[in-house]
């Protein structure tokens, strides 16, 4: 059962349209996994289309008389017989392109929110396997991250933010056990050692380097660069 959720104002952001392409896309993809916050992004962008629509109906400009005259005699019926009167109807099909990925023989459907995403060549570490998602964010990265079966990432801190969503497998750290859709935001108020049994698949999301907190910080170096 998915227990992370994003917070109200990340919410508020996505359907107001004001987050990174990276945070949209996380948002997007945890609402297709999760019930609840598909909804209320549903009861959001209806309030977002009313006010709109009461903003757009106080500043409409009033018809002219002419104008209501013209609508007035217009024929309707006629309108319609000419709309309908062509039996060349072209039907169209519902496209969907499923794409996976495999990381060491494992593998995993993508969200349909990153199918069209142009994904780099998979890099790899010793159990951490990284594909980065071209979005040209600048200083935000953007990864799939695996994580095999039986791997961990070191304990670690966060110099700026950190979005990780689970799209599949299970991972676990001192908060607890994290399972497929759950959105997790961290900072450098948060330090964790993720670690999975099973093998776990991840969408991530960063905008600076990780900071590690155990062992000899300039041997961990390259794994950080590695998931950032």
């Amino acid at each position: 059962m998915i227990k992370h959720h994003p917070k109200f104002e990340l919410l508020q952001g996505f359907v107001d349209g004001d987050l990174p392409a990276s945070l949209a896309a996380g948002i997007a993809i945890h609402a297709d996994m999760c019930v609840s916050c598909q909804q209320k992004v549903g009861q959001l962008t209806e309030q977002v289309a009313e006010a709109s629509f009461e903003q757009s109906f106080h500043h409409k400009s009033i018809v002219d008389d002419e104008h209501l005259t013209e609508i007035a005699e217009m024929d309707f019926d006629d309108m319609i017989n000419q709309i309908t009167a062509s039996d060349d109807v072209e039907s169209t099909k519902a496209f969907y392109d499923e794409r996976s990925i495999n990381f060491k023989g494992m593998q995993y459907t993508l969200p349909n929110v990153l199918r069209n995403i142009e994904l780099g060549k998979t890099a790899q570490i010793g159990k951490l396997s990284r594909a980065r998602l071209n979005l040209g964010e600048g200083e935000i990265h953007t990864n799939l991250l695996h994580i095999g079966p039986g791997g961990s990432i070191p304990e670690h801190t966060h110099k700026g933010f950190e979005l990780t969503l689970l799209l599949a497998g299970t991972f676990a750290d001192a908060q607890g056990q994290y399972v497929a859709g759950d959105f997790i935001m961290l900072d450098k108020r948060d330090q964790h050692q993720p670690a999975t049994e099973r093998g776990c698949l991840c969408y991530t999301v960063a905008n600076d380097a990780l900071h590690f907190t155990q062992g000899i910080n300039k041997l961990l170096n390259p794994i950080g660069a590695f998931i950032y």
